[in-house]
This record gives structure tokens, C-alpha cells and sequence, in this order.
């Protein structure tokens, strides 16, 4: 699918009418081929496991400034291509298994944007973890790719037993009454899924604000911009870290060389691009390992510095975890 802010605005406006129809058919589960959408590692005593929703395709008029030519060029660098739709990224959530506790980074899209995503479920099932054995999911922000999925197609809580996380900035800009009225017509649906995917979960609810703790081992992180709460969490254990910084980078073969370039949902830009060059100092200094939502699949690396400024290198892979 290729996702340009009208298409986007569009399904969140229909957003009402999704949560009614008929469970959807994920387009994986037609694809004749085995799915190999997990990736399961250690970090320290905890094993994570990188679960692919699918992907959407960025079109350019989702990117300020663009340039096909040095976008093409920035992508053969590194084996990937620009194709018909876009900028071709990946939709990723995290399944954290620490002692006796499950913890879902962000939750897919289920129906919400389209056939080529939704497949958070099918992921779940290749590692035979049910959705009722989750106790926490940690939304890094409320937009539909990453709280689409914690909705069943009549509107009810897909994780029966799971605490839900999220930033307090975050869950109070979406349910500001007063900010959805300000905003264009078109644009309110996307107010209306943050508020449907959370409703049913409203009485275990944990908002959280600066640096906190929500689970022994897992801090909450601040990293405003994309939007106004979005945050990442910061998982300890151990002598051993990982960062999950949500939608901090959307784009891997074009944001580590050129950390100003943004994408039309980012909220505010100019603090999205502050933020993101601020962690990207964080987490090459601290040697930080780093994941998120749309690095490429399966998304875990190192961030350093570089000529022009910064580089992304990939982890290597954990085998036999």
C-alpha cells in the first residue's frame, strides 16, 4: 500500500465503520510462501522477539523535500530500491519475555491501513504466544500502525489481560476535545482511532511521564516530535541495553545520512529532527543497541558516527536464541 497523508487521513476518517466489519483477511495469509515475519534474541536475561506487522510504502509526497534522484541513489547503497509507491518501510513490533512476564512494544494495525500490514497476530502464533498470555502492551504513541492492533474487528480488546502503556502528553493530546475540534475536518477520524484502539482497556490504563519506570527493567523515555508524547523504553538487564525508540527514524537507508529529513506525520518537525539527533548522540556514546518500528526488519542495530554525520549498523545476527 502507499501511504500519502490523504490515503492515511481518508481510513482514519472511516475509522467507525472499520471497527464493524468482518475480521479482515491479512494479504500473508494468501501468500503461498511459509511466513517469516519473527526474529527471536537475547538481551542479557531477557529474549525479544521482533514480530513484522508488514509494510507500507511512503509515497514522495509524504517526504518534505524530495528528490528521486538522491533518494534512489541513498537507497542502491544499501541493496534497496525506490519502488511505484515510495519509500518502502517496514511495520515492526517487539515481544519482550522477561521472568514471567510478556511485554508487547506496540501493537500493529490489524485492518486499518490496508492489505499489505495486519499481520501482528500471525507473527505472535509463529511462536506460539497467544494474545491472552500478554500482561503489558507499551504503545511508544497512539497512531493506528502502532495501536491499530489492540482492537478486534467489533471494537473489543484483542490482549484480555494486558495492562496498557503510554505516554501521559500522549494520551491526553488525543483525547483533547479541544485540539480535535481545532484541527481539520479530515483529520479527526485520526483522533477518533487513538481513542477507539484504547477505550477498552480505559480501566488499566498506565500513563506514564519523564523518565519512569513502568516494569522493573523498563524505563519509559521521552522523545518528543513525531508526536507530542511519543516516547521509546528503555529495556535493562543486566549489564545489557536496549533502546526501542518507536518512530524516531522512519526511513533507515535515508535518515542516518541525512537526520533532518522528516516525513508528513512527524507533528512537529523541527523537535522531531532535535530529538532524533540528540538520541543519535545518546546511543552512539553509550554504545546503545537500538530497535524500532520502521528500521529495516528486524530492525536491531548500533548507531555511529560517520563522516557525514551518522551510519547505521546493522546487529549481527543471534543464532540458536
Amino acid at each position: 500500500m502507499s501511504m500519502t497523508r490523504r490515503n492515511f487521513l481518508f481510513t482514519a476518517a472511516a475509522a467507525p465503520a472499520i471497527v464493524a466489519t468482518p475480521a479482515p483477511v491479512f494479504a500473508s495469509q494468501t501468500n503461498e510462501k511459509p511466513f517469516q515475519g519473527t526474529y527471536r534474541f537475547s538481551v542479557g536475561d531477557a529474549t525479544v522477539t521482533a514480530l513484522l506487522d508488514g509494510f507500507l510504502d511512503a509515497a514522495p509526497a509524504m517526504i518534505p523535500g524530495f528528490d528521486e534522484t538522491g533518494v534512489s541513489a541513498a537507497l542502491e547503497k544499501s541493496q534497496q530500491k525506490l519502488y511505484p509507491g515510495g519509500v518502502r518501510i517496514p511495520v515492526n513490533a517487539f515481544l519482550v519475555e522477561v521472568g514471567e512476564r510478556r511485554v508487547l512494544i506496540d501493537a500493529g494495525t490489524s485492518s486499518l491501513l490496508g492489505e499489505t500490514l495486519g499481520d501482528l497476530t500471525k507473527a505472535l502464533n509463529a511462536i506460539n504466544v497467544r494474545a491472552d498470555t500478554i500482561d503489558m502492551v507499551a504503545l511508544t504513541h497512539i497512531h493506528p500502525d502502532h495501536s491499530g492492533g489492540l482492537i478486534d474487528a467489533n471494537g473489543q480488546a484483542v490482549f484480555a489481560n494486558a495492562q496498557v502503556a503510554v505516554g501521559q502528553t500522549e494520551y491526553g493530546f488525543w483525547h483533547d476535545d479541544a485540539i480535535m475540534a481545532s484541527v481539520p475536518e479530515s483529520s479527526r477520524g485520526f483522533f477518533q482511532i487513538a481513542r477507539n484502539t484504547v477505550a477498552p482497556y480505559a480501566d488499566r490504563m498506565i500513563l506514564h511521564s519523564n523518565e519512569q519506570d513502568i516494569l522493573p527493567g523498563l524505563t519509559s523515555l521521552p522523545l518528543p516530535g513525531h508526536t507530542p508524547g511519543h516516547a521509546g523504553y528503555l529495556l535493562q538487564t543486566g549489564n545489557d541495553q536496549l533502546l526501542f525508540w518507536g518512530d524516531l527514524v522512519h526511513m533507515t537507508a535515508l535518515q542516518f545520512d541525512n537526520p533532518s529529513l522528516t516525513i508528513a506525520f512527524d507533528t512537529d518537525a523541527t523537535q522531531t529532527v532535535d530529538t532524533r539527533l540528540s538520541m543519535f548522540d545518546r546511543a552512539s556514546a553509550d554504545n546503545l543497541l537500538v530497535t524500532g518500528a520502521h528500521l529495516d526488519f528486524p530492525g536491531l542495530g548500533k548507531v555511529r558516527k560517520s563522516a557525514n554525520g551518522y551510519a547505521y549498523q546493522p546487529a549481527p545476527w543471534q543464532y540458536g536464541t
